[in-house]
């Protein structure tokens, strides 16, 4: 039970007013990272004031949510926002269910799901049962007078004040607005708030605050009375029973890596070995690339997880049976280490032969951290410390976001993509176009790169018009909006105005952006000629 049950009321209500605020009918800026600042003050506020101590393990989660409410402020590439937005809710939710406890980092994964669960079901039900069990909140202002009173009994003098003085307010309102002309205006202009057709939106404004304000209060009320129970179902006696002989799951074992070993040999042979062997067999280096790519991916996940469940459910009764097992897995999990290699050859030929893409270099950056976790299972099982594996593969996902945003996926694809085109190659300049604001700098510089060929330097300057032409289109946006990437862009756009000019950009009858260049009119974001 909280000591002081009515602080939690007015804050949650300061919340989901706070919520409206920052996001009704509002694209999301920093309004996101203020929301959720405000959300962890508004929570470690109420513990100290209850005299609860959130756990010292608790608090590293603050490290990698302050990057990434962070980079959603400074990235606007798709996935890596999205992945800011995702990882920054699962922080919170962790953070939230281990508050007092702090024994996130045993997790297992039952152990995620099922508090998960256990949140969900706080935000929806805890609010209504801590109301039914405390007594009716005291109004602290009537206490200090000495009288004691309800809530519902101190707000009874306040409305009739309000019905009294209403009218009163009215007639000298409109006296005084018949003697100042400024005065009736902006008296005009805030009666227009209350306009009879909004009436519907503001009944479901203040519904949804309602909402917001409850759910709110079941996640405080988790973090403050609940966190501290940290029976976890990973700890103690396995949840599933080791029911597969060892003989059955060393021949499983066994079979996959004699299949494994032979593949190894054949990648060797005419794939590591050069563009000339892959000749021989009659296919291209950038057909050989793209023909397995995505399968040598899938066997690679696949057969990890294959070992981990073996490694749950094989019984191992003797210390050499536990060695021999451990022994066969890793060999499996090198051998799948050789194939992923394999598989990332592959993209980085597939990338030589056609350019950078989002898609490929959000394969890029996650088949490393593939690679990290194999190296950690092998270290795991040699050491018979399996159980972490899911706190392996937690932090494994929060390097793959963490990288993503460090390395700026838009301009990482510009400067790649140039570098080939400055090469010989073609420059895919209606995908560069289509690029977020991140991309924007490095287009910048790349412009004022002396040397440039004069084709690349035309391409460049033509993708920097219609980054313009669209940052234009965009309008004017609340300060709740505001975005650092989209400022950046804007203040180098803007002052790049000159030299951008040279490149018309037009809105045509299908309100698509062209742009002329070379004498030809194209569409910015499909790179089609216009006829």
């Amino acid at each position: 039970m909280l000591k002081h049950p009515s602080r939690l009321f007015y804050v949650v209500l300061a919340m989901g007013w706070a919520f409206d605020f920052l996001f009704w009918k509002k694209t999301p800026g920093i309004s996101f990272t203020i929301f959720v600042i405000l959300c962890l003050l508004t929570g470690f506020a109420l513990s100290y004031g209850e005299n609860l101590r959130p756990a010292r393990t608790s608090l590293v989660l603050l490290i990698p949510l302050a990057f990434f409410v962070g980079m959603t402020f400074v990235r606007l590439e798709p996935f890596s926002l999205f992945l800011s937005y995702l990882l920054t809710f699962c922080l919170m939710t962790l953070l939230t269910h281990t508050f007092l406890g702090g024994r996130w980092f045993f997790y297992g994964f039952i152990d995620h799901i099922w508090g998960f669960l256990q949140l969900s079901w706080s935000a929806l039900s805890r609010s209504a049962i801590y109301r039914a069990q405390t007594r009716p909140y005291k109004d602290v202002a009537v206490e200090n007078l000495g009288k004691t009173a309800t809530i519902r009994q101190c707000l009874l003098p306040i409305l009739r004040g309000l019905a009294l003085a209403l009218p009163v307010v009215v007639i000298f309102a409109a006296l005084l607005a018949s003697a100042d002309i400024v005065f009736s205006h902006r008296l005009q202009s805030f009666i227009t708030l209350f306009r009879i057709e909004k009436l519907p939106e503001y009944i479901f404004r203040i519904f949804y605050i309602l909402v917001v304000a409850y759910l709110l209060g079941g996640v405080y009320l988790h973090a403050l009375l609940a966190s501290s129970d940290q029976r976890l179902a990973s700890s103690g006696k396995s949840l599933v029973p080791r029911f597969l002989g060892f003989s059955e799951a060393l021949i499983v074992l066994g079979c996959v890596d004699l299949l494994f070993a032979f593949f190894v040999g054949i990648q060797f042979r005419y794939f590591f070995g050069g563009q000339t062997n892959i000749a021989v067999e009659g296919f291209t280096y950038a057909e050989y690339a793209r023909r397995g790519f995505g399968e040598l991916v899938f066997v690679a996940l696949f057969s990890l997880l294959l070992f981990l469940g073996l490694s749950i459910i094989t019984r191992r009764t003797t210390t050499s049976q536990s060695r021999l097992f451990s022994g066969l897995g890793v060999t499996l999990v090198l051998l799948v280490a050789v194939i992923l290699a394999s598989a990332y050859q592959r993209l980085l030929l597939y990338e030589q032969a056609y350019g950078f893409t989002r898609l490929r270099t959000y394969t890029h950056v996650f088949m490393v951290w593939v690679g990290v976790i194999l190296l950690v299972v092998v270290m795991l099982e040699l050491t018979n410390q399996l159980r972490f594996i899911t706190l392996a593969g937690l932090v494994s996902t929060l390097g793959f976001g963490i990288s993503l945003n460090l390395i700026n996926v838009d301009a990482f694809i510009v400067d790649q993509n140039v570098v080939r085109a400055v090469a010989g190659e073609q420059l895919d300049t209606a995908y560069l176009s289509t690029l977020s604001f991140d991309a924007v700098p490095v287009l910048v510089d790349l412009f004022q790169k002396p040397g440039l060929p004069e084709d690349v330097h035309t391409d460049i300057g033509a993708v920097l018009a219609c980054q313009t032409a669209r940052l234009e289109s965009n309008g004017k946006m609340s300060w709740q909006s505001f975005h650092l990437a989209r400022y950046t862009a804007q203040k180098l756009l803007q002052a790049h105005e000159t030299e951008l000019s040279i490149y018309p950009v037009k809105m045509d009858h299908y309100k698509l952006l062209d742009i002329n260049t070379r004498g030809q009119w194209r569409h910015c974001w499909a790179g089609g000629v216009i006829e």
